[in-house]
Order: C-alpha cells, then sequence, then structure tokens
C-alpha cells in the first residue's frame, strides 16, 4: 500500500481519519459530478475535524488516499477502464497492474489494513429486487470486517427488508444516527428498525470501543438520514425504482452492472432529484463520520 503524506502522518500521530470509497468516482456519479462530489466528501472529512483517505488502486498499487490529480484521473476514467473491485477484485487488480476503484467491502478491507475504523459512504450494497440470490459482497465484509461504515442505509433500488435480514444474520449492530429507523438512501424513512438510536458522535464512539475491547471481528452500520432539504419523497422515488427495476429485468441487466444502470435510470426518471440527494447525503455522511472519527480520538469512559 502506498500512504498519501497526510494520512500516513495522521495515522502515525492518533489523529482521526475517514476512509473513503472511489466506485463512486468511476461507476457511481457521471464526470464531472464525480469529481466535485470526491472533492466535496474530503472538503466535508475535514470540516468535520478528520483527515480524508480516499482509497483506489493506481496501475495495481494501492492507495490510501488520493491527490487531487488523481482523484481528477480516477474521474475521466471510463467504468470499463477501472475494475470494480471487492474482496474477489483485489488480488486481480493488484497482480495485474490495473486501475481499481474500490467498493464498499473493497473499501472495508483496505481501510482495515491500513488501521482505519471510520469509512464514509452513500449507500451499501444488498439483495437485489426480484434475485434473492444476487447479494452484495459487501453484507458478508460487514460481518467479518471490523471497520465502521457511516451510510444513509442500502441503496433503495435493493430489496431492503431481505437486506436488513441479512444484516441481522451477518450479526452486524445497526445504529440509527438520529433516526429510529432505518433511512432508505434517498429517502429518510424504510419502515425497518434499527438495534439502537443514538444522538451524538460520542455514543458512537462508546459503542465502536466496545467492540474493539470485546475483540469482534464484525463491522458496524451507523445510519445517517439524507438531509431533509435534498431527501426525495420515497413514493416518487419508489415509483422510478420499480420502473428501473422493470426495463433492467427486461433487458437482462443483472449482476455487477445492474446497481449503476439502476441508479442512472433513476436519476433521469426522478429528473435529477435522486442526484441532489445522493450528492447531499455522501457530504453530510463524510462529516459525520469525521465527527464520530474525532470523538473516538478523545474517547474517555463515562
Amino acid at each position: 500500500m502506498q500512504f498519501h503524506p497526510e494520512v500516513a502522518a495522521a495515522l502515525a500521530a492518533g489523529l482521526p481519519v475517514v476512509a473513503l470509497e472511489s466506485t463512486l468516482i468511476t461507476h457511481g456519479l457521471p464526470y464531472p459530478d464525480n469529481v466535485k462530489t470526491a472533492v466535496a466528501m474530503e472538503t466535508a472529512v475535514r470540516t468535520g475535524g478528520a483527515v480524508p483517505a480516499t482509497i483506489a488502486i493506481l496501475q495495481g498499487v494501492i492507495h490510501v488516499g488520493l491527490a487531487q490529480a488523481q482523484i481528477e484521473q480516477l474521474g475521466q476514467l471510463a467504468g470499463t477502464a477501472v475494475r470494480k473491485c471487492s474482496r474477489r477484485d483485489l488480488p486481480l487488480a493488484v497482480a495485474r497492474r490495473e486501475h481499481g476503484a474500490t467498493t464498499v467491502a473493497g473499501t472495508m478491507i483496505v481501510a482495515h489494513m491500513a488501521g482505519i475504523e471510520l469509512f464514509a459512504t452513500g449507500g451499501i450494497g444488498g439483495v437485489h429486487r426480484g434475485h434473492p440470490f444476487d447479494v452484495s459482497a459487501d453484507l458478508m465484509e460487514l460481518g467479518r470486517t471490523a471497520v465502521t461504515v457511516v451510510c444513509s442505509g442500502a441503496k433503495s433500488i435493493l430489496d431492503l427488508p431481505a437486506t436488513r435480514e441479512v444484516l441481522e444474520t451477518q450479526g452486524v449492530p445497526v445504529v440509527g444516527y438520529q433516526t429510529d429507523e432505518m433511512p432508505a438512501f434517498f429517502a429518510r424513512r424504510s419502515g425497518l428498525p434499527v438495534d439502537i438510536c443514538v444522538q451524538a458522535p460520542p455514543e458512537v464512539a462508546a459503542i465502536i470501543v466496545a467492540r474493539q475491547e470485546l475483540g469482534l471481528q464484525n463491522g458496524l452500520l451507523v445510519t445517517v438520514p439524507p438531509p431533509e432539504a435534498d431527501a426525495c419523497d420515497p413514493e416518487e422515488v419508489e415509483a422510478a425504482i420499480t420502473q428501473a427495476t422493470h426495463e433492467a429485468d427486461r433487458q437482462g441487466i443483472h449482476g455487477p452492472v445492474s446497481t449503476p444502470w439502476l441508479l442512472r435510470r433513476v436519476v433521469e426518471l426522478t429528473n435529477g432529484r435522486s442526484l441532489r440527494a445522493n450528492t447531499a447525503l455522501l457530504r453530510h455522511n463524510a462529516q459525520v463520520a469525521a465527527e464520530i472519527a474525532t470523538a473516538l480520538s478523545n474517547w474517555m469512559p463515562g
């Protein structure tokens, strides 16, 4: 792994660091929105008092923290020029000296290897609608890698009740940050319960410390509703997702390509409203993760 000097210095000094994924740059958002959002997330992490560490693979080298020019480089590459890297794909990209963008699972693995506890993203993967055996590796990774993931729930294009069940099976605590139910990515509520509701970063820090002291190796999922001013109407989003899912089934779009395709189609069907919600929640989650990382670095019992 190659560490950005600022990230290396922060980790050595015990300062708060927040990991960020790179698939949103290469597969999640169109250029130049992808670069603008990635930079905005890093800025939000700094606003929250932490150092950002965007993770990606460049020519087979795992980078923990990217320079602005490297984010721009990734942003301009087409999705097919960059391998989407989950656990399965990391050794392939490294061995073949490819460019790789880390998913939630891939970012969790590298963050854990690097000693970074907090990771901010938009939404995790899950169980695909109508395809119950198409389950994201993100859920398995949350069950076995000790990283705290701050997100707005699972992407709402997925089967959210089934995804919630798999999280329970994997032993992943689901924390509601200032909410008593899981958000639904673009929308603030899903009707699905969380395991515990907290109001402030020190409460999350206390849970992280308890998990560490118990020696548990599972992740922790902290779910944060999107900002109210930017959240989508749940009924509008559900109608768009239903239409997009039917279109994907008719066109035979399944597997790893389905999530980016569905997200792009929902953006079209909502006239860009889902994109605005997506970029807003990404920035918000990054700041919340930074505030939790800061609380963790200052954590004192009691």
